[in-house]
């Protein structure tokens, strides 16, 4: 499949610090060399990335999420494989093969009057080939975890769990955002938006929303619906952010639903649209730990984190990663 760089050892040489004595979790990962081969796989989790930053721009926000996997990868392979963590349920596949579409988005002149719209055609591109992933990763009844790239690949994942599951699924998105706006063309504030337009997306809860950054004719649009729901970061308890959660969670778990975090939603975290208020870090390791105990939660995507060297993304990512494979791995 051209659209995906498949991984092996030797992809991942270069990230390793090994030490004797110890084990680390890129030394005991699974590979594979082709998609066919998922389902005799006997790992549980299928890892990949996507290091794109097309919809991000695309909806006028800032460029740099293409980065957050590689810097992952970098934390992530050297966890240690302990008691805590049995790194031979992860399988590393590899990432989505965005080369060409960065490099025709990077020759687009940011004066050009479609500058938007083109970088909206390219997203679409990204879409055919991340729903294609997700959609074998599923079918080979694994539990996909996507890391990297604008919101705008919510569509795709949500697309790809839809067509295996062969019915609409549910989304769960801890987000600061709803990025439901409207459908002029594709870019991330609107990939919730194309997944109820197209039929993949049945109900959508919004855990943590903004009330500065969300538009009036979205509020509107979620209070007319009862498969739509929002609690307002403004309006969760100061002292238990946490607790509230479970009201989100039993909106979507009935059915099949996706996890989305989009780094956003944590306070101060590198990320395409920063913000200075939100979730602690803590505080959303704890929440995607209680999303990821429902057996209906079928994938987890990391989204919208840039990485800088005045922080440590690829760690915090790593930590949420971790949190997500404990919670789930005993199964």
């Amino acid at each position: 499949m051209n659209s995906l760089k498949i991984y092996s050892e030797k992809h991942i040489s270069g990230y390793l610090s090994v030490r004797p004595g110890e084990s680390k979790l890129g030394e005991k990962v699974n590979f594979i060399s082709d998609l066919k081969l998922l389902r005799k796989n006997p790992a549980q989790f299928v890892i990949f990335g996507i290091p794109e930053d097309i919809g991000v721009r695309a909806n006028y926000g800032k460029q740099g999420t293409s980065n957050a996997w590689e810097a992952f990868l970098g934390s992530f392979l050297n966890v240690q494989h302990n008691r805590f963590f049995n790194s031979e349920k992860v399988l590393l596949l590899g990432e989505i093969n965005t080369y060409e579409e960065m490099k025709k988005a990077a020759n687009i002149d940011v004066s050009d009057p479609n500058y938007h719209q083109k970088l909206g055609d390219l997203t679409e591109l990204i879409d055919e080939k991340v729903s294609a992933v997700v959609k074998q990763i599923i079918s080979a009844g694994k539990i996909p975890i996507i890391i990297g790239g604008g919101h705008n690949n919510a569509y795709g994942n949500l697309k790809g769990a839809s067509e295996a599951f062969q019915n609409p699924v549910n989304a769960l998105n801890i987000d600061a955002h709803t990025d439901l706006r409207s459908t002029e063309y594709r870019h991330s504030g609107n990939g919730f938006s194309y997944a109820l337009k197209n039929g993949f997306l049945k109900k959508y809860s919004v855990h943590g929303l903004h009330e500065n950054y969300t538009p009036e004719y979205i509020f509107r649009e979620m209070d007319s619906s009862e498969d739509l729901q929002y609690h307002l970061f403004e309006t969760l308890p100061q002292q238990d952010k946490v607790s509230a959660f479970g009201r989100s969670i039993d909106f979507v778990k009935q059915e099949k639903f996706g996890l989305e975090l989009d780094c956003d939603a944590i306070s101060n975290f590198p990320s395409s649209a920063v913000s200075p208020t939100g979730f602690s870090l803590n505080e959303v390791r704890e929440l995607v730990k209680r999303a990821g105990k429902e057996k209906k939660c079928c994938y987890l995507h990391v989204c919208e984190a840039i990485a800088k060297d005045d922080f440590p993304t690829g760690k915090a990512i790593s930590f949420i990663v971790t949190d997500f494979l404990k919670s789930r791995i005993h199964e």
